[in-house]
């Protein structure tokens, strides 16, 4: 793969990429209005083909938050279409790595040393890069390590980024007026946390202390004297990520020991430290040669403040949804519905979220859950479909719920997403036992 030798940091630079990319999307429109006549299902794949492969291509060379907002996307599975799914996931692993001499100067800037002045050997070609930085394969004394370098300019770019991405995210999710910016802002600050490698190096050795109870899992060490707030540095920890494990012939018990490990990972971080390894996409776990999982990266960690806790996990209950008094209380406690709303608003949203907390909080209902199972899925998948051609909807303020859902939501769907994967059974209360 080509390695990049520099990239755009300048708010002009970054926004003259993007220019060029919303020029080829009105291309691609172009044409898609001339094929639209003969073939409209063929033209609006193709539609959605090229366009996801310029997306890709303009953020990919950006890398930083455009970059990291693409791979959110792809973790939205039954949200968008197909091929943007495919090519935004892409930004998890395959995205042009920085050259040698790159590398070289960002470790003279932040470690005062070059690597291999630091290192016993450092490979200079980087093994995966992703959106806000990539790794390379050291050792130290005997010792295998994870070596991540933050790309250059990405913890300054990530306001002037997101100022880019916004006008695509409101259209996308409907947002409108100035209560909107409370998303943007929650974006924005966990990016700035995710650029601080000495921040992240304090959260993974809270967390993986904390969950070093659970079994079946695996976390890395950490090494503080090698690290610094744009490299850290971790113990090399062997597998095969997730996303590939996912594609082998695995069988049931293995799905369900690797499933309940990750269930049980979960549920102890939110009802536990309150709070929460909010980026679950496969990248971030591998399943070792001893078949455990390992969580490899702790840079987005979300914190959940008690009065946004009880309301949500009140509403996990059924018996507080099919209570309409209750129901309607935490609705605006949870900030879903808002005193200024529309006698016909108030109807909707209170129909639309509980037909969606139904269904998405099924699996606390039970006392074991599949899944693995299709029909689960199917009706996500279904629910996803009607509402996004809801005309309603597009009418409405898409302005629903606390600023913590944005991160909740996306920690939840994401692992869905990764036991559906493993098809796995779950023993849904299993993780009390670690509870003190």
């Amino acid at each position: 793969m080509k390695t990049l030798d520099s990239i755009p940091t300048s708010k002009i630079e970054r926004a003259g990429k993007l220019v060029k990319t919303g020029v080829k999307i009105g291309g691609n429109y172009v044409k898609y209005y001339g094929k639209k006549l003969v073939n409209p299902e063929v033209a609006k794949e193709e539609l959605n083909e090229n366009n996801a492969e310029d997306i890709y291509d303009g953020l990919k060379s950006l890398k930083g938050s455009a970059l990291k907002v693409a791979q959110m996307l792809s973790m939205e599975k039954n949200l968008l279409p197909r091929a943007y799914v495919e090519k935004f996931s892409l930004s998890q692993f395959s995205v042009p790595p920085l050259s040698a001499p790159l590398v070289r100067k960002t470790f003279k800037k932040y470690l005062g040393k070059y690597p291999e002045d630091i290192f016993d050997s450092f490979e200079k070609d980087s093994i995966n890069a992703a959106s806000i930085g990539q790794v390379h394969k050291a050792k130290k004394d005997g010792q295998e390590l994870a070596v991540k370098i933050q790309y250059p300019g990405v913890a300054q770019s990530i306001s002037s980024d997101l100022a880019l991405v916004k006008p695509i995210a409101i259209r996308m999710f409907n947002l409108k007026g100035k209560d909107s910016e409370k998303y943007f802002k929650e974006v924005e600050n966990k990016l700035v946390e995710e650029t601080n490698y000495i921040l992240e190096l304090k959260q993974s050795e809270e967390i993986t202390q904390a969950c070093a109870i659970i079994p079946n899992i695996e976390f890395p060490k950490y090494y503080e004297s090698l690290s610094s707030e744009r490299i850290l540095t971790m113990d090399w920890m062997k597998g095969k990520h997730l996303s590939e494990f996912a594609k082998t012939d695995f069988n049931s018990d293995l799905g369900n020991k690797l499933g309940q490990a990750l269930w049980d990972f979960y549920m102890f971080q939110i009802h536990e430290l309150r709070k929460v390894h909010a980026d679950p996409h496969p990248g971030n776990f591998l399943v070792s040669p001893k078949n455990t999982l390992v969580a490899i990266d702790f840079g987005c960690i979300k914190e959940i403040p008690i009065e946004f806790y009880e309301p949500y996990f009140e509403l996990a209950k059924e018996e507080n949804i099919n209570n309409d008094s209750i129901f309607m209380e935490k609705l605006y406690e949870l900030e879903i519905l808002t005193p200024t709303d529309s006698k016909e608003e108030l109807e909707f949203f209170k129909a639309l979220f509980k037909e969606m907390l139904t269904l998405f909080t099924s699996p606390f209902n039970k006392e074991e859950f599949d899944f693995g199972s299709d029909d689960f899925w199917n009706r996500i998948a279904d629910l996803s479909e009607r509402y996004s051609k809801d005309e309603q909807i597009r009418k409405m303020n898409g302005n629903r719920g606390s600023k913590h859902f944005l991160y909740m939501n996306r920690t939840f769907f994401g692992l869905y997403n990764l036991l559906h994967d493993l098809k796995a059974v779950v023993q849904v209360n299993n993780f009390q036992k670690y509870l003190p």
